[in-house]
């Protein structure tokens, strides 16, 4: 059923014509120059973000060849879905902010603490720790220094009578019948297999995400390819858990990247351009602005 899919689709996208002028302040839809322009702007601003070319039998020959698609990995993803879902027990707070809307924080009555607010709480103690490491090692570099310039200033004589004389040097084959001994410094010493409670490395599930132009949407489209806690592939179920139920297999589902041979996660861009529509919408009316004035870029 999948490859039936994956084969209209192909169709379908092939049959549909290339946007040629701009429709980004009417319906939100873009050309596939104002991805590019879009994507340099995103890969200039955030370098983590970079191009790629994909497959070269699969390339799009409306977009540029070393242009593609972008990509950026491992962004992390802390919690499964199931952690954070809405319980009749959660409540709910609205939130003041002078000279702006309100707005309203779930989960309020939650106690916080977990994996993200350790981390946030050991930041002081990390820069209490660099800053005592970098004092440390300025005044080792300052010792140094002084023992370098004692050692410059004192001349070391070697005199006639401190050069070995050469009868006194042992034969090696006078030691052809000793054996040798294992150096201990030379034994392989065994590797660690745990995990070092005092690691404040936090392994957590991560995500490279992608995003390309589909020319039937005229919009970009998100992608997505998870990586456990110890970079093993997630299989499609496991993928899921990191998606809301009212998404999973509905607006996200498992299809074939189009620049790549691999199925991945991917976000239906069915309303893409509606919501791009309501944002243009947002900013130009909080902003004081005429719609006509936001770019693609922005």
């Amino acid at each position: 059923m999948n490859s039936v899919q994956n084969i209209f689709f192909g169709i379908r996208e092939y049959l549909s014509p290339v946007l040629k002028n701009s429709k980004f302040k009417e319906t939100g839809c873009i050309t596939p120059e104002e991805f590019e322009a879009a994507g340099d702007f995103l890969v200039y601003k955030c370098p983590t973000w970079s191009w790629e070319g994909g497959e070269p039998g699969k390339r799009r020959e409306y977009l540029h060849p070393d242009k593609q698609f972008l990509i950026t990995r491992n962004v992390p993803c802390l919690r499964r879905v199931k952690q954070m879902e809405y319980t009749d027990e959660d409540a709910e707070t609205q939130i003041e902010s002078d000279g702006a809307d309100s707005w309203v924080m779930s989960h309020s009555s939650r106690v916080f603490g977990g994996p993200i607010e350790e981390i946030a709480a050991s930041m002081d103690e990390d820069e209490d720790e660099e800053e005592k490491a970098e004092a440390e090692a300025q005044a080792a570099i300052r010792a140094m220094e002084k023992l370098q310039l004692r050692t410059t200033e004192e001349e070391v004589a070697v005199g006639d009578d401190d050069i070995p004389d050469m009868d006194d040097i042992p034969d090696m084959d006078d030691y052809d019948d000793m054996e040798e001994e294992a150096d201990p410094a030379t034994l392989a010493q065994p590797v660690s297999t745990e995990v070092d409670p005092g690691d404040k490395i936090l392994s957590v599930r991560t995500y490279d995400v992608f995003i390309t132009y589909d020319k039937y949407y005229q919009t970009p489209r998100m992608w997505l390819f998870g990586y456990d806690e110890h970079r093993r592939p997630l299989v499609s179920s496991q993928i899921f858990e990191d998606v809301s139920q009212d998404y999973a297999k509905k607006t996200v589902t498992i299809e074939t990247h189009p620049h790549l041979n691999m199925s991945l996660a991917s976000i239906h861009p069915c309303r893409h351009g509606a919501v791009m529509k309501k944002i243009i919408e947002k900013i130009a009316s909080d902003e004081g602005k005429e719609e006509t004035t936001v770019r693609v870029d922005q």
